[in-house]
Protein backbone atom coordinates (compact mmCIF):
# COMPACT_ATOMS: atom_id res chain seq x y z
CA UNK A 1 0.00 0.00 0.00
CA UNK A 2 1.23 3.47 -1.24
CA UNK A 3 2.23 6.40 1.45
CA UNK A 4 -1.75 8.15 0.22
CA UNK A 5 -3.61 4.92 0.57
CA UNK A 6 -2.47 4.70 4.08
CA UNK A 7 -2.61 8.30 4.77
CA UNK A 8 -6.58 7.70 3.35
CA UNK A 9 -6.82 4.63 5.75
CA UNK A 10 -6.01 6.29 8.51
CA UNK A 11 -7.83 9.30 7.67
CA UNK A 12 -11.43 7.45 7.20
CA UNK A 13 -10.90 5.02 10.62
CA UNK A 14 -10.27 8.13 12.97
CA UNK A 15 -12.50 10.09 11.00
CA UNK A 16 -10.01 12.94 10.63
CA UNK A 17 -12.42 14.81 8.78
CA UNK A 18 -13.39 17.78 11.40
CA UNK A 19 -11.73 20.97 12.04
CA UNK A 20 -10.26 20.22 15.73
CA UNK A 21 -8.61 16.66 14.14
CA UNK A 22 -7.23 18.45 10.88
CA UNK A 23 -5.37 20.69 13.36
CA UNK A 24 -3.96 17.97 15.31
CA UNK A 25 -2.54 16.27 12.41
CA UNK A 26 -0.49 19.77 10.99
CA UNK A 27 0.65 20.13 13.94
CA UNK A 28 2.13 17.22 14.59
CA UNK A 29 3.62 16.59 11.20
CA UNK A 30 5.33 19.99 12.10
CA UNK A 31 6.59 18.58 15.15
CA UNK A 32 7.52 15.55 12.79
CA UNK A 33 9.54 17.44 10.32
CA UNK A 34 11.01 19.97 13.28
CA UNK A 35 12.31 16.74 15.41
CA UNK A 36 12.23 13.97 13.34
CA UNK A 37 10.71 10.48 13.79
CA UNK A 38 9.95 8.51 15.45
CA UNK A 39 7.51 10.69 17.85
CA UNK A 40 6.77 10.00 21.74
CA UNK A 41 3.27 10.81 22.38
CA UNK A 42 4.08 12.01 26.05
CA UNK A 43 6.96 14.64 24.55
CA UNK A 44 3.87 16.45 22.50
CA UNK A 45 2.35 17.09 25.80
CA UNK A 46 1.78 20.40 27.95
CA UNK A 47 3.05 20.18 31.56
CA UNK A 48 -0.22 22.32 32.65
CA UNK A 49 -3.56 21.06 31.01
CA UNK A 50 -2.33 17.77 29.20
CA UNK A 51 -3.07 19.78 25.53
CA UNK A 52 -1.53 19.11 22.69
CA UNK A 53 1.89 21.26 22.94
CA UNK A 54 2.00 23.42 20.65
CA UNK A 55 -1.68 23.49 18.97
CA UNK A 56 -3.00 26.71 18.96
CA UNK A 57 -4.78 29.17 16.26
CA UNK A 58 -1.16 31.12 15.84
CA UNK A 59 0.18 28.04 14.94
CA UNK A 60 -2.27 25.82 12.67
CA UNK A 61 -2.65 29.42 10.61
CA UNK A 62 1.28 29.65 10.50
CA UNK A 63 1.17 26.66 8.31
CA UNK A 64 -2.23 26.70 6.58
CA UNK A 65 -0.33 30.40 5.53
CA UNK A 66 2.71 28.78 4.25
CA UNK A 67 0.72 26.84 1.83
CA UNK A 68 -1.32 29.89 0.70
CA UNK A 69 -4.40 29.03 2.65
CA UNK A 70 -5.56 32.08 4.48
CA UNK A 71 -9.18 31.13 6.19
CA UNK A 72 -9.11 30.13 9.39
CA UNK A 73 -9.43 26.35 10.71
CA UNK A 74 -10.27 26.74 13.92
CA UNK A 75 -10.60 29.92 16.50
CA UNK A 76 -9.51 27.74 19.25
CA UNK A 77 -6.97 26.00 16.81
CA UNK A 78 -8.40 22.63 17.93
CA UNK A 79 -7.37 23.01 21.18
CA UNK A 80 -10.33 22.65 22.82
CA UNK A 81 -11.47 20.01 20.45
CA UNK A 82 -12.87 16.73 22.17
CA UNK A 83 -10.65 14.38 21.65
CA UNK A 84 -7.16 16.42 20.59
CA UNK A 85 -4.88 14.06 22.76
CA UNK A 86 -6.38 11.03 21.40
CA UNK A 87 -5.95 11.73 18.08
CA UNK A 88 -2.44 13.17 18.72
CA UNK A 89 -1.63 9.92 20.34
CA UNK A 90 -3.00 7.73 17.27
CA UNK A 91 -1.25 10.10 14.53
CA UNK A 92 1.67 9.27 16.33
CA UNK A 93 1.54 5.70 16.71
CA UNK A 94 0.69 5.94 12.65
CA UNK A 95 3.84 8.10 11.45
CA UNK A 96 6.21 6.17 13.59
CA UNK A 97 4.62 3.23 11.86
CA UNK A 98 5.28 4.35 8.63
CA UNK A 99 9.15 5.77 9.32
CA UNK A 100 9.64 1.89 10.56
CA UNK A 101 8.28 1.12 7.70
CA UNK A 102 10.31 3.39 5.34
CA UNK A 103 7.83 5.13 4.01
CA UNK A 104 7.36 8.91 5.56
CA UNK A 105 7.90 11.87 3.77
CA UNK A 106 6.76 14.65 5.73
CA UNK A 107 6.78 17.26 3.22
CA UNK A 108 4.12 15.14 1.15
CA UNK A 109 2.13 14.35 4.16
CA UNK A 110 1.91 17.65 5.28
CA UNK A 111 0.76 19.01 1.53
CA UNK A 112 -2.15 16.04 1.97
CA UNK A 113 -3.18 17.29 5.12
CA UNK A 114 -3.21 20.47 3.31
CA UNK A 115 -5.49 18.99 0.53
CA UNK A 116 -7.78 17.60 3.43
CA UNK A 117 -7.89 21.38 4.95
CA UNK A 118 -9.13 22.50 1.42
CA UNK A 119 -11.57 20.07 1.47
CA UNK A 120 -12.86 20.60 4.28
CA UNK A 121 -12.91 24.22 3.51
CA UNK A 122 -15.17 23.71 0.44
CA UNK A 123 -17.86 21.28 2.47
CA UNK A 124 -21.24 21.00 1.41
CA UNK A 125 -24.30 22.59 3.34
CA UNK A 126 -26.86 21.50 4.84
CA UNK A 127 -29.91 21.37 2.95
CA UNK A 128 -33.21 23.39 3.29
CA UNK A 129 -36.29 23.04 1.48
CA UNK A 130 -40.06 24.71 2.24
CA UNK A 131 -42.48 21.54 1.92
CA UNK A 132 -45.69 23.41 2.47
CA UNK A 133 -47.46 19.88 3.52
CA UNK A 134 -45.31 19.08 6.23
CA UNK A 135 -45.44 20.63 9.70
CA UNK A 136 -43.07 23.01 10.78
CA UNK A 137 -41.28 21.27 13.50
CA UNK A 138 -40.94 18.39 10.81
CA UNK A 139 -38.74 21.12 8.81
CA UNK A 140 -37.17 22.23 11.96
CA UNK A 141 -36.30 18.40 13.19
CA UNK A 142 -35.06 17.38 8.99
CA UNK A 143 -32.39 20.02 9.51
CA UNK A 144 -31.48 18.77 12.65
CA UNK A 145 -31.24 15.05 11.98
CA UNK A 146 -28.94 16.14 8.88
CA UNK A 147 -27.03 17.49 11.52
CA UNK A 148 -27.11 14.47 14.08
CA UNK A 149 -26.06 12.26 10.90
CA UNK A 150 -23.04 14.52 9.57
CA UNK A 151 -22.13 14.50 13.89
CA UNK A 152 -22.29 10.43 13.73
CA UNK A 153 -19.57 10.37 11.13
CA UNK A 154 -17.54 12.71 12.74
CA UNK A 155 -15.46 11.96 16.03
CA UNK A 156 -15.61 14.75 17.89
CA UNK A 157 -17.67 16.97 16.39
CA UNK A 158 -21.27 18.53 17.38
CA UNK A 159 -22.98 19.90 14.23
CA UNK A 160 -26.37 19.28 16.04
CA UNK A 161 -25.52 22.09 19.31
CA UNK A 162 -24.18 24.38 17.11
CA UNK A 163 -26.91 24.55 14.88
CA UNK A 164 -29.49 24.29 17.41
CA UNK A 165 -27.74 27.55 19.34
CA UNK A 166 -27.33 29.47 15.82
CA UNK A 167 -30.99 28.80 15.03
CA UNK A 168 -31.82 29.91 18.03
CA UNK A 169 -29.68 33.00 17.70
CA UNK A 170 -31.77 33.70 14.14
CA UNK A 171 -35.24 33.96 15.35
CA UNK A 172 -34.46 36.09 17.84
CA UNK A 173 -33.18 38.64 15.59
CA UNK A 174 -35.56 38.22 13.50
CA UNK A 175 -38.46 38.59 16.88
CA UNK A 176 -36.03 41.23 18.22
CA UNK A 177 -35.60 45.11 17.47
CA UNK A 178 -32.15 45.07 17.73
CA UNK A 179 -30.32 42.06 16.30
CA UNK A 180 -28.60 40.77 19.98
CA UNK A 181 -24.85 39.20 20.48
CA UNK A 182 -23.82 36.30 19.12
CA UNK A 183 -20.65 33.62 19.55
CA UNK A 184 -19.10 30.79 18.76
CA UNK A 185 -20.52 27.70 19.67
CA UNK A 186 -16.83 26.31 20.98
CA UNK A 187 -16.46 29.69 23.26
CA UNK A 188 -17.97 28.82 26.66
CA UNK A 189 -20.46 31.00 28.74
CA UNK A 190 -17.30 30.83 31.69
CA UNK A 191 -14.72 31.97 29.27
CA UNK A 192 -16.46 35.01 28.08
CA UNK A 193 -17.86 35.80 30.94
CA UNK A 194 -21.65 35.57 29.57
CA UNK A 195 -24.68 34.15 32.10
CA UNK A 196 -26.19 32.22 28.70
CA UNK A 197 -26.07 31.97 25.25
CA UNK A 198 -28.36 34.80 24.94
CA UNK A 199 -29.51 37.66 26.90
CA UNK A 200 -32.78 39.72 26.39
CA UNK A 201 -33.82 41.60 28.88
CA UNK A 202 -33.55 39.96 32.40
CA UNK A 203 -33.79 36.61 30.49
CA UNK A 204 -30.75 34.12 30.27
CA UNK A 205 -31.28 31.34 27.71
CA UNK A 206 -29.21 28.60 27.38
CA UNK A 207 -29.57 26.29 24.43
CA UNK A 208 -28.21 22.09 24.35
CA UNK A 209 -28.38 19.33 23.13
CA UNK A 210 -27.69 17.19 26.34
CA UNK A 211 -28.60 19.53 29.51
CA UNK A 212 -26.39 18.57 32.63
CA UNK A 213 -26.06 19.74 36.41
CA UNK A 214 -23.78 21.95 35.46
CA UNK A 215 -26.14 23.66 33.51
CA UNK A 216 -28.93 23.51 36.09
CA UNK A 217 -25.89 25.32 38.66
CA UNK A 218 -25.65 27.65 36.12
CA UNK A 219 -29.50 28.47 36.17
CA UNK A 220 -29.24 28.95 39.78
CA UNK A 221 -26.46 31.55 39.51
CA UNK A 222 -29.31 33.32 36.89
CA UNK A 223 -31.82 33.26 39.56
CA UNK A 224 -29.47 34.70 41.85
CA UNK A 225 -28.34 37.31 40.10
CA UNK A 226 -32.47 38.24 39.19
CA UNK A 227 -32.12 36.60 36.07
CA UNK A 228 -34.52 34.48 34.58
CA UNK A 229 -33.23 31.12 32.81
CA UNK A 230 -34.51 29.56 30.16
CA UNK A 231 -33.42 26.12 28.66
CA UNK A 232 -33.68 25.23 25.31
CA UNK A 233 -33.12 21.86 23.94
CA UNK A 234 -34.03 18.60 21.87
CA UNK A 235 -37.34 17.06 22.89
CA UNK A 236 -35.22 13.62 24.23
CA UNK A 237 -33.54 16.73 26.54
CA UNK A 238 -36.66 18.09 28.29
CA UNK A 239 -37.45 15.23 30.39
CA UNK A 240 -33.68 15.61 31.42
CA UNK A 241 -33.41 18.99 32.15
CA UNK A 242 -36.90 18.77 34.34
CA UNK A 243 -35.72 16.31 36.49
CA UNK A 244 -32.42 18.09 37.31
CA UNK A 245 -34.23 21.11 37.95
CA UNK A 246 -36.80 19.63 40.04
CA UNK A 247 -33.69 17.65 42.00
CA UNK A 248 -32.24 21.09 42.36
CA UNK A 249 -35.46 22.43 43.59
CA UNK A 250 -35.59 25.17 41.05
CA UNK A 251 -38.33 23.12 38.92
CA UNK A 252 -41.19 26.20 39.44
CA UNK A 253 -38.77 28.87 38.76
CA UNK A 254 -37.24 28.72 35.09
CA UNK A 255 -38.61 27.37 31.86
CA UNK A 256 -37.45 24.19 29.79
CA UNK A 257 -38.72 24.62 26.27
CA UNK A 258 -38.57 21.65 23.49
CA UNK A 259 -36.47 23.08 20.51
CA UNK A 260 -38.85 22.14 17.54
CA UNK A 261 -41.92 23.55 19.53
CA UNK A 262 -39.83 26.67 20.11
CA UNK A 263 -38.96 27.78 17.12
CA UNK A 264 -42.13 26.34 14.95
CA UNK A 265 -43.98 28.53 17.45
CA UNK A 266 -42.36 31.63 16.94
CA UNK A 267 -42.10 31.34 12.72
CA UNK A 268 -46.27 30.59 13.15
CA UNK A 269 -46.43 34.19 15.03
CA UNK A 270 -43.84 36.10 13.04
CA UNK A 271 -45.28 34.82 9.67
CA UNK A 272 -48.47 36.13 10.87
CA UNK A 273 -50.28 32.13 10.47
CA UNK A 274 -50.52 32.79 6.42
CA UNK A 275 -49.12 30.27 4.21
CA UNK A 276 -46.97 32.36 2.38
CA UNK A 277 -45.91 34.36 5.76
CA UNK A 278 -44.59 31.03 7.21
CA UNK A 279 -42.69 30.67 4.28
CA UNK A 280 -40.73 33.44 3.95
CA UNK A 281 -40.37 34.25 8.07
CA UNK A 282 -38.93 30.46 7.30
CA UNK A 283 -36.33 30.93 4.37
CA UNK A 284 -35.44 34.51 6.42
CA UNK A 285 -34.75 32.92 9.34
CA UNK A 286 -31.95 30.75 7.16
CA UNK A 287 -30.91 33.30 5.97
CA UNK A 288 -29.84 34.89 8.96
CA UNK A 289 -28.54 31.74 10.34
CA UNK A 290 -26.29 31.77 7.64
CA UNK A 291 -25.16 35.68 8.10
CA UNK A 292 -24.17 34.50 12.03
CA UNK A 293 -22.61 31.35 10.66
CA UNK A 294 -20.39 33.38 8.77
CA UNK A 295 -19.43 35.95 11.09
CA UNK A 296 -19.19 33.46 14.18
CA UNK A 297 -18.22 29.93 12.73
CA UNK A 298 -14.83 28.81 10.83
CA UNK A 299 -16.61 25.67 9.50
CA UNK A 300 -18.80 26.67 5.84
CA UNK A 301 -19.92 23.47 6.36
CA UNK A 302 -22.72 24.12 9.14
CA UNK A 303 -23.90 26.61 6.58
CA UNK A 304 -27.71 25.80 5.22
CA UNK A 305 -28.42 26.12 1.19
CA UNK A 306 -31.95 26.88 0.22
CA UNK A 307 -33.14 24.69 -2.22
CA UNK A 308 -36.57 24.76 -4.54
Amino acid sequence: MNLSARLNQFFLKNKMNNKGPLCVALVVTRHAKKNGLPLKAESLLTKSDGQVLGLGKAAVQAILKEHGVTKVLAEEGGRTSRGSVGNMKKYVLFLNALEKDGKVDLGYIEKWWIQKVKAFFSGKPFLFSFDQSKSLRTVIRDLINQAEKRQTQTTGATFVGTMLQHLVGAKLNLLLAEPIEHHGASVADDVSGREGDFIVEDVAIHVTTSPTEALIRKCQRNLDKGLKPVIITLHKGVAVAEGLAEQAGIFERLDIFEAEQFLAGNLYEIGKFAQAGRKTTTEHLIREYNKIISSCETDPSLLIALTK
